[in-house]
């Protein structure tokens, strides 16, 4: 996207670093991605102005990084960004010395404030060499010592209490009339009310679960979701999840088609399994390539303008439907004034479909019916648009994450297909990022793949790789996750905490290693991680990477409380850690259709194996009864008695 630049862009690689130090040059490193808005428009306003380049190309070695494929050298000079402003976000640009430590990053600048931050900071470095390179000195010790964890030697004593003192502070976060957390902007957390779904479960604590069912109807409501198409934008910039900024991201997709399909199997309500299906025809249609792999995102932008290809004129409204316009308008709120900026509209819901109904005296099939036509009828209108450009580099990391939401969405649904798309992508990521090693590649675009993986990629390609196997019961999938656990733990271990560091040993080192340990929109690396361990320890009766799963779960506890949301996947490590799981092995020739009676119902504490015949697992030996299918409720390696159907197994579950 800036190859045409008139700035003399480097990819960020020894040829940049090589010239800055031998001409003693400042660098620009500027970090985007290729969805971002506003990291278009810095670059319409000042990286396609020939006098900025000028004195880019003069004065400093400019390096352009995608965040996205190198979200290691993001995570360096966010953390710069963090320490001198208090904030964050992109487009990110730091200005270092010639060795790569920065004196100074910030976001966005409109052209005539770039300038003046280049002038500047060049002038300092030049007239006061010394405080720059004690103020380089400061701000790499800050961040290199930022989200570092020590080793809590205190022996792990993990309480239910723990998990109810973490809700009783998150509680007073929630947003209980609008969905997700109070105030504005609004992201979606996935990983957040996962956990929420689990805590509920254990505990029937009704908030919980009301929390979780206003923020995905909300969601499923608003503007953040598109009404004609499918999918999630990336967050809302308003409290009522009605105006999106509107890329829409690989990997949001993916753990909100997981996290309505649990929902769904929680309460089974018809909203959530249409925004399930409507999202993965999205993902099919517009971010699936033809060999399996997912594409990464699609543009907020079309034709220079944010949002674009997604809003509508009232008037555009009424040519289009015709008849039926003033009731589809009343529907997604569309007025002749617009909902949003210059008189345009995003399509957003007030109510539901029920309500609606009864206050246009329609019945539930009719408006259902004309609902269903109106919005093929502003697909077929909207595709004939300009689109959004398409990212479409591949990334294993977002890839698992998707490949996981396929998993997820066929055991919930039973839909075939589902687990077609997931096991296609599986063997997508074996074939082209994972070596025999278990090494993995992070990027693939064009036949190649030429980026060592990051601890994100492992984690949730581990993950991933375990939903599979539950949900096929083929060893294969489980055999590989624990190659690349075991590729994971010689490459990226912390031997002084246990925890894992986000880059490999054999990367290039940057001026910081750094972990991944608070979930954001995305969990960290090393809760994954954490997780991983305990499942895999768990089947294959592995004691060190229990006790590595329970020792990283200890050396956070306590930020538990107080972070909330942002710790939730490790709630969810504690959760397994409070109330044991149940293994329930389920061996012989109808082992599928008696682990899909099992899928009606929402299981979180339940870990599934078997097979036709007893397989290499160690729990499964000795089970296989000839010429019956048999079903084994056991904890803690202790079985039950055999028995032949779910009923019997579930009453057999406290």
């Amino acid at each position: 996207m800036h190859a045409r630049n008139p700035v003399n862009w480097y990819p960020r690689g020894e040829e940049a670093l090589a010239r800055a130090r031998r001409e003693n040059k400042l660098i620009i490193i500027s970090i985007a991605y290729a969805a971002c808005h506003w990291c278009h428009v810095m670059e319409h306003e000042s990286f396609e102005d020939s006098a900025v380049a000028r004195i880019m190309n003069d004065n400093f070695v400019s390096i352009k990084v995608d965040r996205e494929e190198r979200p290691d050298v993001d995570r360096v000079y966010m953390n710069a960004a963090q320490l001198i402003s208090g904030r964050g976000g992109w487009p990110l640009n730091a200005i270092a010395l010639p060795d790569g430590r920065p004196i100074y990053a910030g976001t966005y600048y409109p052209k005539d404030q770039w300038q003046e931050v280049l002038l500047n900071i060049l002038s300092y470095y030049r007239e006061s060499p010394q405080r720059a390179e004690q103020a380089a000195q400061q701000l790499t010790l800050g961040i290199r010592n930022s989200e570092l964890v020590t080793l809590n030697r205190n022996p792990p004593n993990f309480k239910r209490s723990d998990l109810d003192a973490v809700f009783t502070t998150w509680r007073n976060d929630i947003d209980f009339e609008l969905g997700g957390q109070k105030g504005a902007p609004k992201f979606p957390l996935p990983v957040g009310y996962d956990f929420l779904l689990r805590y509920h479960h254990l505990s029937q604590e009704p908030d919980a679960l009301r929390a979780v069912n206003r923020t995905l109807e909300q969601m499923a409501f608003g503007g953040i979701y598109d009404q004609v198409g499918g999918g999630f934008a990336r967050y809302s910039v308003d409290q009522f999840w009605r105006v999106p900024h509107f890329e829409k991201m690989l990997y949001y997709n993916a753990q909100l088609v997981s996290l309505y399909a649990l929902a769904f199997q929680v309460q089974r309500r018809p909203l959530y399994r249409s925004v399930v299906y409507e999202t993965l025809e999205f993902i099919d249609r517009e971010l699936t390539s033809p060999d399996g792999g997912f594409y990464s995102s699609l543009d907020a932008d079309s034709e220079g303008e944010e949002g674009r290809f997604y809003v509508w004129t009232k008037s555009a409204i009424d040519t289009i439907l015709a008849g039926d316009a003033a009731l589809i308008s009343d529907y997604y709120n569309v007025t002749d004034a617009g909902n949003w900026e210059h008189g345009r509209n995003t399509l957003y819901r007030s109510s539901s479909d029920s309500a609606f109904a009864r206050k246009h005296k329609l019945p539930l099939d009719v408006l259902t019916g004309r609902l269903q036509k109106a919005r093929q009828t502003l697909f077929k209108h909207r595709a004939k648009r300009v689109r959004p450009p398409l990212d479409d580099k591949i990334l294993t990391a977002w890839n698992a994450l998707m490949l996981r939401g396929f998993v997820d969405a066929y055991r919930v649904f039973g839909e075939e297909k589902f687990l077609h798309r997931a096991i296609r992508n599986a063997h997508f990521l074996r074939k082209n990022m994972l070596q025999d090693n278990g090494r993995l590649y992070r990027n693939y675009k064009e036949g190649k793949a030429n980026i060592n993986a990051f601890l994100d990629d492992y984690a949730f390609t581990i993950d991933a790789f375990i939903a599979l196997y539950q949900a096929t019961f083929e060893e294969e999938w489980l055999a590989q996750a624990r190659t690349m656990t075991d590729y994971v733990i010689g490459h990226f271990s912390d031997t002084t905490s246990a925890m894992f560091w986000y880059t490999s040993d054999l990367d290039p080192v940057l001026i910081a290693r750094k972990m991944e340990v608070t979930d954001n929109v995305i969990p960290a690396s090393n809760s994954q991680m954490a997780l991983n361990l305990f499942s895999l320890g768990e089947y294959f009766y592995e004691q060190k990477y229990l006790e590595t799963a329970r020792q990283m779960l200890n050396n956070v506890k306590g930020n538990l409380q107080r972070g909330t949301v942002y710790y939730a996947n490790w709630c969810t490590l504690l959760m397994q850690f409070v109330r044991p799981p149940y293994e329930v092995a389920i061996v012989g020739d109808e082992f599928l259709q008696r682990r899909q009676e099992f899928d009606r119902h929402f299981l979180p504490q339940l870990m599934f194996m078997g097979g036709a015949d007893e397989g290499g697992l160690p729990l499964l030996q000795n089970k296989l009864i000839k010429g019956r299918t048999t079903i084994y409720v056991c904890r803690n390696k202790a079985c039950k008695m055999p028995v032949s159907t779910a009923a019997e197994a579930l009453r057999l579950i406290d």
